[in-house]
């Protein structure tokens, strides 16, 4: 049996990963220290003799005992709510974490996975993205401590590729959803159908005018499990080409929920991306990947989800109005 050790393992897509693995037939470490991950996402494999759960801080050394196969670092705060609240302990993990990774993978031979992000292109000028592109990113400005955490850690990956020959896969992931996502964590599509689910209109930053493109998980832990188990080194975007307005993603959300809300502007946080579409050539010719759940099949599932909840979750961070200085992924 393959060991795999998922940081950041009790996460939205983390979580994802402890199952997919699982299900594999792996023994699954996961290892988090629950600022943003949450145990209720993995407490259904406690009971697993597969399956463990490490209380620990990735940007301190790690010590894993026994044999690994592989190490996916998925262990970052995603949403703008939490990094721009916490902004070192953000470029820590996506340093110090990584250092220890890629240290722990050395160690034991390991091949490793990380997570990088669409936002390392920035407010983009290539458009559709493409693997090649080097970004358009504000080091210094409120994002930065985010995007430049994610371009330092595919840095420090390579160059433990290219230095020390060790085995590593780079996945950037685009705008991904499904159960597990935190409702009131400021990205758009949760905001949307928490405000919708609280009888509030729903608010989205300028005109509604940017585009988004969103990945149902299930298509998302696919093309990662492909991406790690193929012999590639370098990024591959993994998410679904399919690109919306956030107008007209509002408008889905109040079909969707059969509200009678309507849209209302909040200004546009600076930096924000103005597109966001994935090239997936290299996915698809690489491995054999593309997307299979068509947004109106995912928005049920993740509608569905969230309308299970209970509600001192639906109100747990509710005001809107709190969020107006994030930018909602």
């Amino acid at each position: 049996m393959k060991t795999v050790l998922i940081t950041g393992g009790a996460g939205f897509l983390g979580s994802h990963l402890c199952d997919r693995f699982i299900k594999e037939g792996y023994r699954v470490i996961a290892m988090d220290n629950l600022i943003t991950g949450d145990l209720r996402n993995i407490e259904h494999l406690f009971k697993l003799p597969n399956f463990e759960f490490y209380h620990h801080d990735v940007s301190k050394f790690i010590h894993v005992p026994g044999e690994l196969d592989y190490i996916l670092h998925f262990a970052s705060p995603a949403s703008p709510i939490d990094y721009l609240k916490i902004p070192i302990q953000t470029l820590k993990v996506g340093s110090l974490g990584i250092h220890n990774c890629l240290g722990l993978a050395r160690v034991k031979n390991a091949r490793v996975l990380i997570a990088s992000t669409s936002e390392v292109y920035g407010d983009p000028t290539v458009h559709p993205q493409t693997e090649e592109y080097w970004g358009n990113v504000n080091p210094v400005g409120p994002r930065g401590v985010y995007d430049e955490a994610k371009r330092f850690q595919e840095a420090m990956t390579m160059a433990y590729h290219t230095y020390h020959g060790l085995e590593t896969r780079i996945v950037r992931i685009f705008n991904t959803y499904g159960p597990r996502m935190r409702l009131n964590d400021g990205r758009v599509l949760p905001a949307f159908i928490g405000q919708a689910l609280r009888g509030e209109d729903l608010t989205m930053f300028g005109d509604g005018s940017q585009t988004r493109s969103f990945c149902f998980v299930d298509d998302l832990v696919e093309g990662i499990y492909r991406l790690l188990l193929s012999d590639y080194p370098y990024p591959v975007n993994i998410g679904n080409p399919d690109e919306i307005t956030i107008k007209e993603f509002g408008e889905e959300i109040i079909k969707l929920t059969g509200t009678n809300q309507k849209l209302i502007s909040l200004p546009l946080p600076k930096d924000d991306p103005k597109q966001r579409q994935p090239n997936i050539t290299k996915a698809k010719e690489l491995l054999g990947w593309e997307p299979k759940v068509n947004r109106a099949e995912g928005l049920k599932i993740t509608y569905e989800y969230f309308k299970s909840l209970p509600n001192d979750e639906l109100y747990k961070m509710a005001d809107h109005r709190g969020f107006k200085d994030y930018e909602r992924k």
